[in-house]
C-alpha cells in the first residue's frame, strides 16, 4: 500500500527540487492544468486535504460524524444521546470541571489515571503503524509486535530477581524493543529480498505470536506460572515494576510509561524530520523508484522502517507489562487488541506526532468512558457501551477513508462531465 493512499504523508522536500543525485523533479515543472492530462481541480483539492486546514479539519469532521451516527444508534435505543456522552465524558477523567469539586476531584483523577493507561500503549501502537506508513507500508503487524515485546518484558521481568530496580527495567525494556524490532524486521526483510507483501507476512506473524504465546503460557507450557491449574505467567518482580506517577492511587495507579510514550512522539517526530534516516523512509514512501534513482537504498529503508515499527509496538508491551498488568494469561493474549486499534488511532492522527497523541487520547476516553463500571444503568446499558465505543471507532475509520475517495471522484469528474457544442473551424481556401 503506498502512503499516497492513506493519511496525510508530507514529501521530502530534496535540495535544487529533486532528489540527492537524480534529475530535478520541482513541482513547478509538472503539468498542472485543468485540462485532460491534468489534475488540476484534484491536484487542489489533494493539497488541500494534506494541508494543515484538511489535516486538522478532515480527523475533526470524521470524529464528529462518527458520534452524530452513534448518537442516533444510541436514541434508537430509547435512551438520550447527550446524557449518554455526557455519562462517557465524565467517566474519562477530562472533565475539568470536576477537579474543582471536593466531591468529584477523586473520582475524577482515578478515572483520567486509567484513560492515561490505556493511552500509553495506543501511542505506541499508533507510531508503529504511522512510521512504516511514511514508508509506504501498511504495518498490520503492531499486534504481534506488541505481543513478542510484551513476552520479552514478562521474561526478563519475572527472571534476574536481584538487579537494582532501574537496571532491571532497563533490561527488561531493552529486551522488548529488541524483540518487536526482530518480529518487525522480519516483515521488512522478506519485503526488500524477495518482495512479499508486508500485509500478508505481517498479518502471519501476528498469528504466530497469538499462538506462539498461548503455547508459552498455557498448562504445562514452559513459562507457566507455579500454578500448575491455572494457565498463567509468574508475576513480575518489583524490581522491574514501572514506578507509579506521583500522586497515583487507587487498584491501578498510574505509571510513568505515560511519559515514555510522550517521549516516544518527540523521537518519532525527530527521526522523520531531522534524521538522514528519516529523509530516506519519506522519500520512499513518496516514490520507491525516485528514491532508487537517487542513490537511497529503497530495500535497506523497508527493512529499517519495520524494524523501528516493531520497536515502539514491543515498547507498548513493556509499558504495559511492567506498569499493571504485572503477569499474562492464555485469555489475555486472545483478547488483546492494542496494534488494532493502534491502526485506527493513526489514521485519525493522520501519521502527524500531535494527530497520534490527541487520537490515542480520543480513543483511550472512549475506552475507559464506556467500561461497565462507569456508566449508570438508567443513563446507557453498560453491555451497550462497549459496542457503541467500537462503532465509533470503525465509523471514524471509515469516515477518515471517506477522504480517498472525495479526492477521487473529483479528479474524475471530468470524465463524466458532458462535451459541450464542438467548433467547427472554417475550412481554408487554396
Amino acid at each position: 500500500m503506498s502512503t499516497d493512499e492513506g493519511s496525510e504523508h508530507e514529501r521530502p522536500d530534496p535540495p535544487e527540487g529533486g532528489v540527492p543525485g537524480g534529475p530535478g523533479t520541482n513541482r513547478s515543472d509538472a503539468p498542472t492544468g485543468g485540462g485532460p492530462g491534468g489534475g488540476g481541480g484534484g491536484e487542489r483539492l489533494a493539497r488541500w486535504f494534506s494541508g494543515r486546514i484538511g489535516g486538522f479539519l478532515v480527523p475533526a469532521a470524521a470524529a464528529f460524524l462518527a458520534f452524530l451516527v452513534g448518537g442516533v444508534v444510541v436514541l434508537a435505543t430509547g435512551h438520550n444521546p447527550l446524557g449518554a456522552y455526557k455519562a462517557i465524558f465524565e467517566g474519562t477523567g477530562l472533565n475539568v470541571a470536576s477537579y474543582f469539586s471536593e466531591d468529584s476531584r477523586q473520582s475524577a483523577w482515578g478515572d483520567l489515571q486509567q484513560t492515561l493507561i490505556v493511552f500509553t500503549p495506543l501511542v505506541l501502537g499508533a507510531i508503529a503503524v504511522a512510521f512504516a506508513f511514511r514508508c509506504g507500508m501498511f504495518n498490520i503487524g503492531g499486534q504481534g509486535q506488541y505481543l513478542v515485546g510484551l513476552f520479552a518484558a514478562l521474561y526478563v521481568g519475572v527472571n534476574f530477581d536481584g538487579l537494582a530496580a532501574p537496571l532491571h527495567i532497563l533490561l527488561a525494556s531493552v529486551a522488548a524493543v529488541a524483540a518487536g524490532a526482530i518480529w518487525g524486521g522480519i516483515a521488512g526483510f522478506l519485503k526488500a529480498a524477495v518482495g512479499a507483501h508486508e500485509v500478508i507476512t505481517t498479518i502471519m506473524l501476528n498469528w504466530i505470536a497469538v499462538f506462539g504465546g498461548q503455547y508459552l503460557f498455557e498448562l504445562g507450557g514452559p513459562l507457566q506460572g507455579a500454578n500448575p491449574s491455572v494457565p498463567r505467567s509468574e508475576t513480575v518482580v518489583e524490581s522491574a515494576q514501572l514506578p507509579e506517577f506521583p500522586g497515583s492511587t487507587g487498584l491501578q495507579p498510574l505509571h510513568i510509561g505515560v511519559l515514555v510514550a510522550v517521549s516516544a512522539l518527540a523521537v518519532y517526530y525527530v527521526i522523520l524530520n531531522r534524521t538522514t534516516l528519516g529523509y530516506g523512509v519519506r522519500a520512499v514512501g513518496f516514490n520507491p523508484e525516485a528514491a532508487r534513482y537517487g542513490g537511497i537504498p529503497v530495500g535497506r529503508n523497508y527493512f529499517l522502517a519495520l524494524a523501528i515499527s516493531g520497536a515502539f509496538a514491543g515498547l507498548g508491551g513493556a509499558m504495559d507489562v511492567l506498569g499493571w498488568k504485572f503477569t499474562v494469561a492464555t485469555n489475555d493474549i486472545q483478547v488483546s487488541d492494542v496494534g488494532f486499534i493502534g491502526i485506527a488511532v493513526a489514521l485519525l492522527g493522520r501519521n502527524k506526532a500531535v494527530g497520534i497523541f490527541f487520537a490515542a487520547l480520543l480513543f483511550a476516553a472512549l475506552r475507559t468512558g464506556t467500561s461497565t463500571r462507569q456508566l449508570d444503568a438508567e443513563t446507557f446499558p453498560p453491555e451497550l457501551a462497549g459496542n457503541l465505543s467500537t462503532m465509533i471507532q470503525a465509523l471514524i475509520i471509515l469516515f477518515v477513508g471517506a477522504e480517498l475517495l472525495i479526492v477521487y471522484i473529483w479528479g474524475a469528474r471530468r470524465r463524466f462531465r458532458p462535451a459541450g457544442p464542438v467548433r467547427i473551424q472554417p475550412g481554408l481556401k487554396q
